[in-house]
């Protein structure tokens, strides 16, 4: 769980650096298919949107697989608490 909040908050900065008002759009949909998506078709996404080395795929699913135990309702959770952070951003 700690190695997701770490995620978390690395996305967050990345999405709400002073500089930057806009949100990109792929990390939104990469965000969200990490949370709620299946294996196959968020790893689909993800070679679909950065095609990154293996590498950081494998890593990616296996910090999936932990997250894919948490219930909906604490995804949920992050999503809206995410949106809402993205908002700020603008």
């Amino acid at each position: 769980m700690r190695l997701f909040l770490s995620v978390l908050l690395v996305t967050l900065a990345l999405c709400c650096s002073m500089d930057e008002g806009v949100r990109c759009p792929a990390l939104v949909t990469e965000v969200e298919g990490f949370l709620f998506l299946g294996m196959p078709a968020y790893k689909a996404t993800l070679q679909m949107l950065c095609d990154p080395p293996q590498e950081i795929i494998e890593a990616k699913m296996t910090v999936k697989a932990c997250t894919d135990q948490m219930s909906l309702k604490n995804k949920m959770l992050i999503s809206s608490t995410l949106a809402k952070a993205m908002e700020n951003c603008k």
